[in-house]
């Protein structure tokens, strides 16, 4: 039967529909990145000298940007030069034989070569930058033609590829920090030391070598951050005093192997405990304190909660240990120090009601007897507490105040000036930390003081893999009195 020309006709049924826009939008998306991925992977890196050394430059994905320093097989360089969404991967793959000699034979080169490098490596990010477009647009659309099979979805996704990395180019230019240099973290590995100790349960039976590795882990990563400490960073004052501070060690025999690696290897004047050097401070521990006098630096030590009064008087006996409480000022190794002792004694981790006022209050005593000291012309360096309340109390009486007790590193500048570190646990929060899933770092920091302003210049801080475990890492950090085009220091703090 013929169909009637005035009748309308019944719209079809859409057995398969578009998907909705913001469907296709993140579909795109998708390839988009993954495209750009790994077009990045397959040729986005560039073979570049720069300065004696051979390096294979790459921009890789990443949430918090930055630059990492690859020095295979000894570990890497981290810096935070920007923000964006993509890494510079700088591999340093050897050393060019000719060009390294040359140095040697022609050391007024030297004075060069930090321009030198800065051109290399501008030429290696120029030519980066642009095989890095290439690879991203072509692997967008590449990855869009075959998943899409049409060219003009393809071309879209190839030119939002090159409008991402754009944009990706310009938030790190940015934020670009140049300043990053000056607080380069290095970390590492040390690789034999699995294969020496072994699991955790062996550490028991062979603790002896535990230790010792664990110092000859110290001394590889401080010596390897010697080297890298040649890039534009704050190198220490050969005639500047050295402090290396230590906290909770908490019974922890291992502590004393790495510190007297570092009090050899920095060349240490003076050791710095800001307490809980014992567990439960009785007189059967005694015995733990005795490397104390042969350590290579003189020790000062103030009392934490985990250390009795009769720890605090076998200690006062010791050779080379100075004991600071009640506010008592001592000048050791150059720099003239202040502390107090932790009011409470807590072994068992309880809480005494009112603990909070009881810091307060020592804090106040400290302050006072800072204060007795300036107006007798004879004002401290350094204070040092326990209880980081109890630090607090001094700002704006001193430069520089020391405490541990939280188990992790923290600094600030307090409201009236004084500088406030406190230093984690030195004995990776002791043997306890076997308590735990995951062991708590070893740290301590290396205090560099100008010998004539005694004013802090800079601190490496360092933290070494809990108990068992072979990680290190080493950061300079700098003060931002201290840092390139920085105001001179204002006098000392007083409120």
């Amino acid at each position: 039967m013929a169909r009637d020309p005035a009748r309308p006709r019944t719209p079809r049924l859409e057995l398969a529909p578009h998907p909705r826009p913001w469907l296709r939008a993140l579909g795109l998306t998708g390839v988009v990145v993954l495209g750009a991925w790994l077009g990045l992977l397959a040729v986005g890196n560039v073979r570049t000298p720069v300065g004696p050394m051979n390096t294979t430059m790459a921009l890789r994905l990443s949430l918090t940007g930055g630059t990492k320093i690859n020095i295979s097989p000894l570990g890497a360089l981290s810096l935070a030069s920007h923000h964006a969404p993509l890494r510079l991967d700088v591999n340093v793959d050897q050393l060019d034989p000719a060009r390294s000699q040359a140095l040697v034979d022609h050391p007024e080169r030297l004075s060069g070569l930090q321009g030198e490098v800065t051109r290399d490596i501008s030429r290696g990010t120029f030519d980066l930058a642009v095989r890095s477009g290439t690879a991203v647009v072509c692997g967008a659309t590449a990855l869009g033609l075959a998943v899409y099979r049409r060219p003009r979805p393809a071309l879209a996704a190839g030119g939002l590829a090159l409008t991402l990395l754009t944009l990706s180019g310009a938030s790190a230019y940015a934020t670009w920090n140049p300043e990053s240099v000056l607080e380069p973290t290095y970390s590492g590995l040390l690789s034999s030391a699995p294969s020496v100790v072994g699991n955790a349960r062996s550490i028991v039976t062979d603790f002896d070598v535990y230790q010792k590795e664990l110092a000859r882990l110290v001394t590889n990563v401080t010596k390897l951050y010697d080297v890298t400490s040649t890039l534009p960073a704050y190198q220490p004052d050969p005639a500047g005093l050295r402090v290396l501070h230590v906290s909770d060690i908490h019974l922890n025999p291992a502590s004393w192997k790495i510190i007297a690696s570092l009090v050899k290897q920095y060349n240490v004047d003076v050791i710095v405990d800001s307490g809980d050097t014992m567990d439960h401070g009785t007189a059967a521990e005694n015995g733990f304190l005795d490397p104390i006098p042969d350590l290579g630096a003189p020790y000062v030590w103030v009392r934490g909660n985990h250390d009795s009064r009769a720890t605090q008087r076998h200690l006062e006996g010791m050779r080379n240990v100075h004991v600071l409480d009640d506010g008592r000022a001592v000048t050791v190794g150059g720099l003239r120090f202040a502390g107090i002792g932790d009011p409470q004694f807590t072994p068992d981790r309880s809480g005494a009601a009112g603990a909070d006022a009881s810091e307060e209050l020592t804090g106040a005593r400290l302050a006072s007897a800072l204060r007795d000291q300036r107006a007798a012309g004879t004002p401290v360096d350094v204070a040092i507490a326990h209880e980081p309340s109890a630090a607090r109390e001094v700002d704006g009486e001193v430069p520089l105040v020391l405490a541990g007790h939280v188990h992790h590193e923290k600094n600030e500048v307090m409201r009236y000036g004084t500088r406030l570190r406190v230093e984690g646990s030195t004995g990776g929060s002791g043997l306890r930390a076997v308590e735990g899933e995951h062991p708590d770092p070893i740290e301590a920091s290396i205090l560099y003081f100008d010998r004539d302003s005694k004013r802090l210049q800079a601190w490496d801080h360092i933290k070494l893999g809990g108990l068992g475990l072979t990680t290190a890492e080493v950061a300079r950090h700098l003060p931002k009195e201290n840092q390139p085009d920085a105001t001179p220091a204002s006098p000392s703090p007083s409120r």
